[in-house]
């Protein structure tokens, strides 16, 4: 792989890494939303939302368009939802190994 595939990748990963971002792609699991739903629903402000869909928008995670007033938002390519998932099934498998040696002491 050449470096600028790294590259890339390492954007969309590091554009995954905080965990409102996570929350907004996986509300997006759902179908398209405006941001006056997803800021009640995630529970951040506008201004809050908005720095994190940027993030997310740059990695081409997931695409915006205004209908009027309204901001909506969808993923790009559903297949980000396997890569979350995946993420998501090695962060609990490390976390239960953790508990396994906490235990055994």
């Amino acid at each position: 792989m050449t470096d600028t595939a790294f590259k890339f990748e390492s954007d969309i990963l590091s554009a995954l890494a905080h965990p409102n971002r996570l929350r907004i792609v996986d509300s997006l699991r759902k179908g398209t939303k405006c941001n006056c739903e997803l800021m009640p629903e995630l529970g951040l402000e506008q201004s809050n939302l908005s720095r994190h869909v940027r993030v997310l928008i740059d990695a081409g995670i997931i695409k915006s368009w205004k209908e009027g007033v309204r901001v909506n938002y969808e993923v790009a390519d559903k297949k980000i939802f396997k890569l979350v998932d995946d993420a998501s099934a090695i962060a609990k498998r490390s976390l239960e190994q953790k508990l396994e040696a906490l235990k055994a002491g």
